[in-house]
């Protein structure tokens, strides 16, 4: 009778149970995720596609246009302005394979600029007759580049672009020695500029994160002018200050 009994019990609980699972059954799951809708951003990833770039080179100097506005002087004959070199840093964004952009800071070492004067004071006749004009010209350059990588072959990527920005010019150790060896000096000075450039080069992937940099480009600088000088407080002016540079450097891509 005691097995009889507890087979009752068994099968009545399983047949309330067959009730219970079915209401389960049909009880709705769980809302879904609500969709991100069309303007919804995806999370930013740092290092997606940025890098960083250091860069030394060696800069060809055009010859300026200098000149000294005050009557009797005017514009100077065979300017010069000697090489230098070029150090740059700089952060960047590679977009696809074929575009980016970064932003770069140089600094310029001193050029020396020389350039001769027409001398119309007594201690220079019986002219016509020059002065011999010296100065240190220096340059910090800030510029927002933009390029286009034109394919890689071999890990080699060509590439040409173009930039714009600021420079900072600044003179130093302007003096003058005229023709009968008399001197003078005066003070320098510094002059904010819009700056542009033009580049064109190859990159080689040493590895996927580091890629090395050989590049040409073009670069004016803008103006610069000396310190105030006796004749009524007028500078000299060093104008359209440009140079062609050979660089080389290397890329780290952060990601």
């Amino acid at each position: 009778m005691g097995s009889i009994r507890n087979w009752a019990l068994a099968i009545g609980a399983f047949m309330l149970l067959i009730p219970a699972a079915a209401i389960a059954a049909d009880m709705p799951g769980p809302p879904p995720a609500p969709s991100p809708g069309p303007f919804a951003r995806a999370p930013f990833e740092f290092g997606s596609g940025w890098y960083l770039r250091g860069d030394i080179g060696y800069k060809f100097y055009n010859a300026p246009d200098a000149h000294f506005d005050v009557a009797g002087y005017g514009n100077m004959i065979n300017e010069s302005l000697t090489d230098t070199g070029v150090v740059g840093l700089g952060l960047g964004y590679k977009f696809n394979q074929w575009l980016r952009t970064d932003l770069t800071v140089d600094y310029e070492w001193p050029g020396h600029f020389h350039g001769n004067l027409n001398c119309p004071t007594l201690g220079c006749l019986p002219g016509p007759t020059y002065s011999d004009e010296y100065a240190d010209i220096s340059a910090w350059t800030g510029l927002v580049n933009a390029y286009v990588d034109l394919g890689t072959w071999g890990g080699f990527t060509p590439y040409v672009g173009a930039g714009i920005g600021t420079s900072y010019l600044s003179t130093s150790n302007v003096h003058y020695v005229n023709p009968d060896a008399s001197t003078g000096t005066w003070g320098g000075a510094s002059k904010w500029n819009l700056a542009w450039a033009l580049m064109a080069g190859v990159s080689y992937n040493i590895s996927p994160k580091w890629l090395l940099d050989l590049n040409y480009r073009y670069v004016n600088l803008g103006d610069a002018i000396s310190g105030p000088t006796t004749f009524g407080g007028q500078p000299i002016h060093y104008d359209n200050i440009s140079a062609q540079e050979i660089r080389l450097g290397f890329r780290y891509m952060i990601n």
